[in-house]
């Protein structure tokens, strides 16, 4: 596994736990259908941005929500929200994005974002 996998992989421990990091790890040693993705993944997403000190991560989830609201990508949306409350984004926050979201991006997108948010926030025992 080369470094920037592994610096990859300490970002995404950091953002997301080590039993996740930890499943990325062994689908990246493994081998087989994913794995390529999976590394493409640690190295570029967590290793070369996610890493990056440009900005704050409670910053870059702000961002990864919005853009994520807008291209009604609600499975990745899901995970960023959690991300961004591990980064210390309040409900109330999430909504204000949304808000600001709706008005670039539409209400259709926003509702089904809203949709996704709420069913994050069920799951870990926030509504």
């Amino acid at each position: 596994m080369n470094e920037l996998t592994k610096k990859g992989l300490e970002t995404y421990t950091s953002i997301r736990g080590k039993e996740r990091a930890k499943t990325w790890e062994d689908r990246i040693e493994k081998g087989g259908f994913g794995s390529a993705m999976t590394e493409l993944s640690a190295q570029y997403a967590f290793g070369s941005v996610w890493a990056r000190d440009g900005l704050a991560r409670r910053d870059k989830s702000l961002v990864t929500i919005g853009i994520l609201l807008a291209l009604r990508q609600t499975e990745e949306l899901k995970h960023h929200i959690s991300i961004g409350i591990t980064h210390g984004l309040t409900i109330k926050e999430i909504e204000e994005i949304f808000i600001q979201a709706t008005v670039y991006a539409g209400f259709p997108a926003a509702n089904v974002a809203m949709q996704a948010a709420q069913e994050v926030f069920k799951e870990l025992g926030l509504n």
